[in-house]
């Protein structure tokens, strides 16, 4: 997977009235061509008066299948933009469809090249930005009076314990990001004087919101 991957927090829609033309954006996760193709019927369909469904997404980690309609607008004045907003946060697996209503007043190549930016531009503002981050669950047993000592550490860097099993010892599952498995261990096996054994027990993928600056 690319790294960074990031993607949208959530499906969104956002709208905006510009010289009485209204643009209304929807933003969608998708999975294949097949997908998208369908979410952009589904908005033709629910817009029947609309005078323009212009979209772009984007596929794959690499990003290697990249499609984008005007959709009657003049030429790259509606599917470059949303694209280019596409390609300017990195996101990967979006689809982005701009609805335009014509209010009577004509743009210009420019007034539409801004609209069809900063109408998906906002979408995405207000969904938000996740990564998604490959982690490697790890299993630690312990004793049961280091428990308190452990969960102290795993707050101060905010490592979730996804499970926790009571036995003989104690044994807690968290997951970590690959690149910080040798540097966990390592503090925890010194926070614990090595009264400690770890076990791999696989990957999974974990969306981290991605904090605005």
């Amino acid at each position: 997977m690319t790294n960074p991957y990031y993607t949208i927090t959530q499906d969104t829609v956002f709208e905006q009235t510009i010289k009485k033309s209204r643009f209304i954006a929807h933003l969608y996760r998708i999975s294949d061509e097949a997908d998208a193709q369908t979410k952009i019927a589904a908005i033709r369909t629910a817009n029947p008066k609309a005078n323009h469904n212009c979209f772009a997404y984007m596929l794959g980690d690499d990003d290697h299948i990249q499609r984008m309609s005007d959709d009657g607008e003049p030429v790259g004045t509606a599917g470059s933009p949303i694209l280019e907003v596409l390609k300017t946060n990195e996101l990967h697996d979006v689809l982005a469809v701009v609805t335009r209503y014509f209010g009577g007043i004509k743009l210009g190549a420019g007034g539409l090249i801004r609209a069809y930016n900063s109408t998906p531009a906002e979408a995405i503002e207000v969904s938000g930005k996740v990564q998604r981050v490959l982690q490697t669950r790890i299993a630690i047993t312990l004793d049961y009076r280091n428990v308190d000592a452990l969960a102290y550490y795993l707050q101060q860097n905010q490592l979730t314990t996804l499970k926790t099993d009571y036995g003989v010892q104690v044994t807690q599952l968290i997951a970590v990001a690959q690149s910080e498995m040798t540097s966990v261990q390592q503090a925890i096996t010194n926070l614990l004087s090595g009264q400690v054994t770890f076990a791999e027990q696989g990957e999974q993928y974990t969306e981290v919101p991605v904090t605005r600056t």
